[in-house]
């Protein structure tokens, strides 16, 4: 799925070639002390969204300048990069750090803000500590889920339409697609996709934009939720994705038409970005 500009960065990578040089992602805690590695446990909320939001608030009271978003991943090779833009610093971190004490989430603001050579050394001390936890995670394909984009929250409009539309029956996780420059003008471009196999649904980051209706979001949001509910057979060789009964149920939508209609006025732009 291509990518839209994302935020100007510069990362900051935690590299090098041993289990140290996976990068961390981290969190504040106002009162706690405790040691890397023998983290005091906090009160987690119960999904990985509000732990990614509980952790997005702690790393905000350390910053400086600028606002915290965090992205939470499965990567094993890469526990942490950081990168600024616009106002921004943008922490894509393994989940392993979800309940990380104060220290380390403090450490994490001051290797953002500052490149201090100490909270680098207590970031690294914390992963090595954890090092038999992280291998000790299943063999799956890690994917980074990406759901607060700059103008529209994917996990709120998912939500809203699975109460309202599937009786909160939809499994599927959603996530923003890859965010990137554009290296070509592109002759096509894919808004959203399901994946049957992770259950993920992956929405294109052009959407993104202060001049894309959330109304519009939730319709490609809400064509994908279908696929997990209606079957794809195989007609002469051939999988249907969208059979008579989708497309009826697609038509469904409250503001069906009025998508339609901008989707065919909008096109040509969004496949300039």
């Amino acid at each position: 799925m291509p990518a839209r500009e994302a935020l100007a960065q510069k990362p900051m990578p935690m590299d090098a070639s041993n289990s140290s040089a996976r990068r961390l992602h981290a969190v504040p805690e106002p009162e706690e002390e405790a040691h890397a590695d023998a983290p005091a446990p906090i009160a987690l909320p119960p999904t990985r969204e509000g732990q990614r939001v509980q952790l997005q608030d702690r790393l905000d009271a350390h910053l400086r300048k600028g606002r915290a978003r965090v992205v939470l991943t499965d990567n094993v090779h890469t526990m942490l990069t950081v990168k600024r833009g616009q106002g921004l610093w943008t922490f894509r971190m393994h989940h392993l750090f979800v309940g990380a004490p104060s220290p380390i989430v403090r450490a994490l603001a001051r290797y953002a803000e500052d490149k201090d050579r100490e909270a680098s050394e207590l970031l690294r001390q914390f992963i090595d500590a954890n090092e038999r936890k992280i291998r000790s995670q299943r063999k799956i394909r890690g994917v980074a889920i990406d759901v607060e984009g700059k103008f529209h929250n994917l996990q709120s409009i998912f939500d809203d339409l699975n109460t309202r539309y599937f009786d909160d029956s939809i499994r599927a996780r959603i996530t923003w697609g890859p965010r990137g420059k554009r290296k070509r003008r592109r002759s096509s471009i894919r808004l959203g996709s399901y994946t049957v196999e992770d259950e993920l649904i992956r929405i294109h980051p052009v959407l993104d934009a202060v001049d894309v209706p959330e109304w519009f979001v939730a319709w490609i949001v809400y064509h994908e939720m279908l696929h997990e509910v209606h079957d794809m057979p195989v007609v002469d060789g051939r999988r249907i994705y969208h059979t008579r009964e989708f497309r009826e149920a697609e038509a469904r939508f409250e503001r069906y038409a009025e998508c339609v209609m901008w989707e065919r006025a909008n096109l040509e732009r969004l496949l300039t970005r």
